[in-house]
């Protein structure tokens, strides 16, 4: 068994559906904040292991399920231009986190009476 493994706390992941077929979760909104933080969705990609035609699909679908751009092409410039998140698309970035804090912070304890749960389990199965 994996030290590190064994001394960490369940997780909890947020995904958000917002119809039937688009959901935000935590693959897209940090595909955002690297756009955001790199200036390119080509960078943002690369930053995640993923090719430039993967994130962009990921930003059309954005756009796509939100009805409005959450980023927006900028042209020129020294390298030829890149990626902004529009205000639209900070403000979704912002929430989603917000979202995540808060029902992290309400869930703290039953993921941590979860992880002993686990812990105990880990023991017995071990004698």
């Amino acid at each position: 068994m994996h030290k590190a493994a064994a001394r960490s706390l369940p997780s909890l992941s947020v995904r958000i559906d917002l119809d039937r077929e688009g959901r935000i979760g935590p693959g897209k909104i940090e595909l955002l904040e690297n756009i955001q933080k790199l200036g390119s969705i080509s960078a943002a990609g690369r930053a995640m292991d993923m090719s430039y035609k993967r994130a962009w699909d990921l930003v059309d679908e954005i756009n796509r399920i939100c009805r409005q751009a959450a980023v927006e092409r900028q042209t020129g410039g020294r390298n030829g231009g890149g990626a902004a998140l529009t205000p639209f698309g900070l403000s979704l970035v912002a929430r989603y986190r917000k979202i995540e804090r808060d029902a992290a912070s309400a869930v703290r304890k039953e993921l941590a009476a979860l992880s002993s749960d686990i812990g105990k389990a880990r023991k017995i199965a071990a004698r």
